[in-house]
């Protein structure tokens, strides 16, 4: 029933996951207004954005919706808003982050050289294949091989880890201090136009002598 008429082949999911169909722009706005519609809070939503957003800027790559939610609840923000903020982290924006915080870390660590996108997110790919090599080794005729793995994990990981904790907590603090005020300036405008709407109800019953109807069960005046 609700299933598509003509399903996605692979090829458009993964299409549509690295640029939807209607566009970044289109997704972020969804995401803002998520936001703020969620029933919370203003300093708990805000808490959930600042933990999905330091969280994203971390090489926790398919973690990064567990470890958000973890930390909005740690932090006591709202899990939703968490999970809505690692949105920002995407196909488009996460090549900047990994070269930011990449370099930071190994600024930090004192090596030197820098690594482009393409070489960092090569080392992650080929990271995870020998990983999920070695895993299956027990089992079966192939080999594990350690070598490679230590070396990324102290040429790429750490320094990764290091420079997007770093980055991740300045960001996150920032979209905190801008979401607060944003959803609270939201709430207040939907309490105006609550009260407004209910003035004018108030205004026909005073009109018509009947009774009002409640202003959240969308009836219209020629309905009274």
């Amino acid at each position: 029933m609700f299933k598509r008429r003509k399903p996605r082949s692979y090829g458009q999911i993964a299409s549509d996951m690295i640029y939807p169909r209607g566009g970044w722009r289109r997704a972020s706005t969804y995401v803002l207004y998520r936001l703020r519609r969620l029933p919370d809070q203003p300093h708990r939503i805000a808490r959930g954005v600042a933990a999905g957003i330091g969280v994203s800027f971390t090489p926790l790559f398919g973690f990064h919706f567990v470890s958000a939610g973890a930390m909005a609840w740690l932090i006591g923000g709202n899990v939703l808003a968490a999970l809505l903020a690692t949105f920002a982290i995407n196909p488009v924006t996460v090549p900047f982050v990994a070269v930011l915080a990449l370099t930071t870390g190994r600024l930090i660590l004192g090596q030197h050289g820098d690594l482009g996108p393409q070489m960092i997110f090569g080392e992650f790919a080929r990271a995870s294949e020998e990983l999920w090599n070695n895993l299956l080794a027990p089992f079966g005729p192939r080999e594990a091989r350690w070598g490679h793995l230590a070396d990324f994990f102290d040429q790429i990981f750490l320094p990764y880890m290091i420079g997007g904790v770093i980055w991740g907590t300045i960001f996150g603090v920032i979209c905190h201090y801008l979401t607060v005020p944003l959803i609270r300036a939201y709430h207040k405008r939907r309490s105006k136009k609550m009260e407004e709407r209910i003035a004018r109800l108030r205004e026909i019953q005073a009109q018509q002598g009947g009774a009002a109807p409640h202003p959240l069960s969308g009836d219209s005046p020629r309905d009274i």
